[in-house]
């Protein structure tokens, strides 16, 4: 077997594994050997795949964001189809409601990693700046079909209907918000610029 599917499967299992506990123990919880308990191997697996521990956290949000890339394609893929308001809201679901909001924990808790991360992301937070492109993009298909005002300022929308996604999924701990609680926000903030009529 090559050797570039054997460790792409350790990598996958480390970073499952990594998800795992940072969800469940949060930014402080996840370490090394926690990394590699929850993956059931030996510690050493991970320091033979990557230099440091920082390394690969920043591989992880790495592999992370470019889940971000996948879902970017779909959500502009679906621009012209249903209602603005139920993609964005699906969308920030779908985002927030994943390992994202632990993600950005994770990258502002941590200094080593976010200078490994500013090698590829010099502004902004990983994940969240990602996450903005994706919902620019798509409004921005959607301008273009005419379902989203001309004069909209994309640029300031994408990252309003980020941040407050990512406000409300940040408690970790409490349940998620109703679907209903997120399209009543989106809603609010594309009510001046969204030029279609719901079905």
């Amino acid at each position: 077997m090559p050797t570039g599917v054997a460790i792409r499967d350790v990598r996958e299992q480390l970073f499952d594994a990594a998800e795992r506990v940072l969800l469940r123990d949060g930014p402080s919880g996840l370490t090394s050997r926690a990394v590699t308990t929850e993956a059931g191997c030996a510690k050493g697996v991970l320091h033979r795949h990557f230099a440091d521990f920082d390394a690969f956290l920043a591989e992880l949000v790495l592999d992370r964001v470019a889940r971000i890339d996948h879902q970017a394609a779909a959500l502009r893929d679906s621009a012209g189809t249903g209602t603005v308001a139920d993609h964005l809201t699906g969308a920030l679901t779908d985002l927030f409601g994943s390992v994202a909001v632990a993600i950005v924990g994770l990258v502002t808790s941590r200094d080593e990693l976010r200078a490994r991360l500013r090698r590829t992301t010099p502004t902004g937070i990983p994940v969240l700046t990602e996450a903005a492109a994706m919902i620019a993009s798509y409004l921005a298909a959607e301008r273009e079909l005419g379902r989203v005002a001309a004069d909209a300022d994309i640029d300031a929308l994408a990252p309003t209907l980020i941040g407050t996604g990512h406000l409300l999924f940040a408690d970790r701990k409490g349940a998620s918000p109703e679907a209903d609680a997120v399209r009543k926000v989106v809603t609010a903030v594309i009510s001046g610029v969204v030029r279609e009529t719901p079905r």
